[in-house]
């Protein structure tokens, strides 16, 4: 029996399609910027909604927590908190996550702004040198938490696995002059032996903190590492607090908050004119202000003897006084 011509025309294109498509993924996708605290990502505006890679891999490290300490951090991509990630409603993630050969651990990530079995760490756990992907539909516009969620979770919480992911809503935030990521966390410590402490599960039971901080370490908002702005600017910034027990009074000294994205939704509650504003554990808002004068104001945490654990922090603004708003009595 003779095949058609038509026939073996049709089969030919069929097969160079399959070959085509087994050799070519099966969605383009546009690689995320990932950011480190305070340096916040790129605004997404009004771009359509696409197929976002975001690429992390967990390091386990020493660094500096305090003064004359040093201490055994686990991360995502080396950094604590970890990198801040901004995308859409409607795009789809395409999440990354590998297991730096080196580690000792294994590593998984939750993250809040998932829809799906435990924020993706059900199907994400990675032993070292491994690596795997889950897509995710990004469906609710806000600012989330993510973290690790392997072994007993605590620990994985305690040393620093944490971060932020922003969901823009369709057609993006409102434009503001100056954008800021910072995270409040707590690190429970042994005594430091040759100046390296580690984790201490017992203080971590009793809710005693060591250190409560500022973007990863004590300082981590002072001197060179202070948030810069001018007088005039608005300024929003995207505040998370993984605790892994306390809940954050965050208050800056001198500014009242215009705006406050409860709980760190879009498209829900707005607060106006808010002085502190409380951030639970696992948890974030957006707030936003104006600054109408120079000068150094202060972020802390008004639970205010954590301040002298390390959750204080500078905002150091430089340019033309407004003396309608602020001045010295002559």
């Amino acid at each position: 029996m003779k095949t058609h011509p038509i026939f073996k025309f049709n089969l030919f294109i069929l097969s160079a399609f399959l070959i085509f498509s087994a050799a070519t993924p099966s969605l383009a996708a546009s690689r995320a910027e990932l950011t480190h605290a305070p340096a916040v990502p790129p605004a997404v505006g009004k771009r359509k909604a696409q197929t976002i890679d975001v690429r992390f891999e967990a390091k386990e490290y020493k660094g500096p927590l305090a003064e004359g300490v040093q201490y055994e951090f686990w991360s995502f991509n080396g950094t604590v908190p970890g990198p801040m990630a901004r995308v859409r409603a409607g795009d789809e993630v395409r999440f990354h996550l590998s297991n730096a050969k080196e580690n000792v651990q294994q590593h998984n990530i939750d993250i809040h702004a998932v829809n799906g079995p435990g924020g993706g760490a059900a199907v994400n756990t990675v032993s070292p040198g491994e690596s795997k992907v889950f897509i995710w539909k990004a469906l609710n516009p806000g600012l989330y938490i993510y973290h690790c969620a392997a072994g007993s979770i605590v620990d994985h919480i305690a040393n620093g696995m944490y971060g932020l992911i922003l969901v823009e809503p369709e057609g993006g935030l409102p434009k503001v002059d100056r954008e800021f990521y910072v995270f409040e966390s707590e690190f429970f410590t042994s005594d430091p032996e040759d100046g390296i402490a580690t984790f201490d599960i017992s203080k971590g039971l009793d809710e005693h903190p060591t250190h409560v901080v500022f973007n990863g370490r004590e300082g981590g908002l002072l001197g060179k590492n202070a948030l810069k702005a001018n007088a005039g600017e608005t300024i929003r910034i995207y505040f998370g607090n993984i605790g892994p027990n306390g809940i954050s009074s965050f208050h800056i000294i001198g500014e009242i908050f215009d705006n406050v994205y409860h709980e760190g939704g879009i498209n829900g509650l707005v607060n106006h004119n808010i002085q502190t504003t409380l951030v639970p554990s696992a948890g974030a808002t957006i707030v936003e202000f104006k600054v109408e004068n120079p000068g150094t104001y202060v972020l802390v945490d008004h639970s205010i003897f954590r301040v002298a654990k390390g959750a204080i922090g500078h905002l150091v603004v430089e340019g033309k006084e407004n003396t309608a708003v602020f001045r010295k009595e002559q």
